[in-house]
């Protein structure tokens, strides 16, 4: 068996990039992590049939028919696509915000959102959260995804942020409201334009009938609602309003959440399947995290792998405004909120909270090439969670949160054929992911052997 693997894997490697955009496919041999949480399946076998998944085995009970394109992943893990759950595609790690939506608000559908999409595709991102864009641009980027006239991951995106009042400059991609009339039609507005998600910021400064029916409105067609919690109140007021999902880890330089929010929290968990199901939160902790160790040591911003797609000035723009890492306002108070970052971690997951891994990427700094896997490996290194559960917040519960899992999440049949491999163990290893060899979404390769399959990227 293992010569006709190896045979099988010769013969792949010789094939050209369109063969490998071809209906049948079966992966072979590789150690399956599948999302489920279970112990992983040694020689795992996958047959793959279009773009979704047609049967999981292994390499004794399932063999492959004829008419199978058989990639190898000997040696390899093999797992879902990840989920990056808190992605700005309309950002590119530049410094300087007002300077960003000024110069490139015109540039983002022809330039910068395609590229970002692409740079996620690559890190074995197959599905985002895209919290924050203007709106026509975000329609565009869905539907050339869709069409498959750009190549990136499924995107499911909130458009513009919802809040109280908006900062001058910011109106293409932030929307005031404040009536219950005005919520209504935002609501409406996004849905209908094919938004799955309502992003709520300043909820706390909404009159509560108001951040009421954003809510309400939003659960009756079906969107989830993701809140800020940068302020308790917001917090408080997330919790009152019912959002499903809270971002970040705030309360800037506070040692820790407030009490009563902490009982408020795990009287939401112990509700469960009550309320709807858990209660989510995205810490998008590791760039707070490692803040000192970028700025001690920032040739990871020198990596490549963000400048494709974009035109040379662009590149060139974007590193100019950061190269003084330890200068940037943006993180000024970054440091003073290190120490707090443990504990805080700690109170959310002792309250029962399902952490979904999303970053901020796009942010200062924070590139979509980068993000997901080092957003993964501090959880694992430095806040002491366990590996699998990471993997998990990775891949299953995103989709279960947004409800599609029934198509996305596993690896397992009837599902999408979103699989990425990566050499090694990735169990021991977390960081191994910071160099995906195999990225397939939608049954079509991206990448294999660790480089991008040029001829399926558009």
């Amino acid at each position: 068996m293992k010569k006709l693997i190896l045979a099988c894997a010769l013969a792949t490697s010789m094939l050209t990039d369109d063969l490998l955009a071809g209906d049948k496919k079966a992966l072979v041999g590789g150690r399956l992590i599948d999302g489920f949480g279970h112990r992983p399946i040694a020689n795992s076998v996958i047959l793959i049939d279009g773009d979704r998944i047609e049967k999981v085995g292994t390499i004794k009970t399932l063999q492959v028919p004829d008419g199978y394109e058989v990639i190898s992943t000997e040696g390899m893990d093999v797992l879902p696509g990840l989920w990056e759950s808190h992605a700005h595609l309309m950002l590119s790690g530049h410094s300087d915000y007002p300077y960003w939506d000024k110069a490139y608000i015109h540039k983002l559908s022809s330039e910068i959102m395609p590229a970002t999409a692409q740079h996620l595709l690559l890190a074995g991102v197959t599905s985002t959260r895209d919290l924050g864009a203007p709106l026509e641009d975000t329609v565009s980027l869905k539907k050339r995804l869709d069409d498959g006239t750009i190549s990136g991951p499924r995107v499911f995106a909130s458009g513009p942020f919802l809040q109280y009042e908006v900062p001058a400059g910011t109106e293409a991609f932030r929307w005031s409201v404040k009536t219950v009339k005005e919520a209504k039609a935002r609501v409406k507005q996004l849905a209908d334009r094919g938004m799955e998600i309502i992003k709520l910021i300043d909820q706390d400064k909404m009159d509560l009938n108001v951040a009421q029916t954003i809510v309400d409105e939003a659960h009756k067609r079906g969107m989830k609602v993701v809140a800020h919690s940068h302020r308790p109140d917001e917090i408080r007021r997330g919790l009152e309003i019912g959002v499903d999902n809270f971002e970040h880890t705030g309360l800037t330089t506070a040692p820790e959440y407030p009490a009563d929010i902490m009982e408020k929290l795990k009287e939401r968990t112990a509700k469960g399947r009550v309320a709807g199901g858990p209660l989510y939160w995205t810490p998008t902790v590791e760039g707070l995290f490692n803040y000192d160790l970028t700025v001690d040591n920032p040739e990871k911003l020198d990596s490549t792998c963000w400048h494709r797609g974009l035109e040379p000035e662009t590149i060139a723009d974007i590193k100019a405004s950061i190269s003084n890492p330890g200068q940037l306002g943006y993180s000024a108070l970054t440091p003073l909120r290190k120490p707090t970052l443990k504990k805080k971690i700690s109170q959310l997951r002792e309250a029962g909270l399902v952490f979904l891994v999303g970053t901020d990427s796009g942010i200062p700094m924070k590139f979509h090439c980068q993000s997901t896997w080092n957003e993964m490996a501090a959880w694992v290194h430095e806040f002491d969670i366990p590996v699998m559960d990471t993997i998990r917040s990775a891949t299953y519960w995103p989709a279960v949160m947004m409800g599609v899992d029934k198509d996305l999440g596993t690896v397992s049949a009837g599902k999408y054929a979103d699989i990425i491999a990566v050499e090694g163990d990735v169990l021991r290893y977390i960081n191994l992911l910071s160099k995906v060899d195999f990225v397939m979404k939608g049954g079509t390769v991206y990448k294999k052997d660790g480089q991008p399959v040029e001829g399926n990227l558009k």
